[in-house]
């Protein structure tokens, strides 16, 4: 008997001791996330699109402090 598993869905999590709202991940992924009025992210719930996945992973390389992380679980 073979047993498949579905593939994981990414979501994005932010390090809030991290994340000193520079706002670079919104303007990656605006479709994705906000930023509230004070610079900070405000992630949408629920995973990744597939046509989002490849700029969700630019955006988290791409902090400048490390806080965003796309998590496979």
């Amino acid at each position: 008997m073979t047993t498949t598993t579905a593939p994981a869905t990414p979501t994005l999590d932010v390090d809030w001791t991290a994340c000193q709202a520079h706002g670079l991940c919104a303007g990656l992924l605006p479709d994705h996330m906000r930023l509230d009025e004070w610079g900070y992210p405000i992630v949408a719930k629920g995973p990744i699109p597939r046509a989002a996945l490849k700029r969700a992973k630019r955006a988290a390389a791409d902090c400048p402090v490390l806080a965003l992380k796309l998590r496979s679980d």
